[in-house]
């Protein structure tokens, strides 16, 4: 099972996807040119949902489509250190679906 993970250090923002580094996915959609950031809503947030979404769900439309509300869902309310799994990546998935 996949372990996304966020950190912040002295050198800048680090995100993995088990233990390696997460693209961006700029070729499946740009929402921003600064990176990935999170604990807020806006175009460097959405851009790691994006990313998180597209790795995990292998699908470029599907996490264009579900991106914003997954940024305000889950990755707005992201500690400055954080993990996530796999199962709740799902669980946020399938609750936004639901909606």
């Amino acid at each position: 099972m996949k372990t996304y993970e966020g950190k912040r250090s002295i050198d800048g923002l680090v995100v993995t996807v088990d233990g390696r580094p997460l693209p961006e996915h700029y070729e499946v959609q740009r929402f921003t040119n600064w990176g990935f950031e999170w604990t807020y809503e806006g175009a460097s947030p959405q851009q790691l949902a994006l990313a998180i979404l597209y790795d995990h769900l292998g699908d470029k439309d599907r996490a264009i489509r579900l991106s914003e509300r997954f940024m305000q869902k889950v990755v707005a309310d992201m500690d400055n250190d954080w993990a996530l799994t796999a199962d709740q990546v799902d669980r946020a998935v399938a609750e936004i679906e639901t909606r």
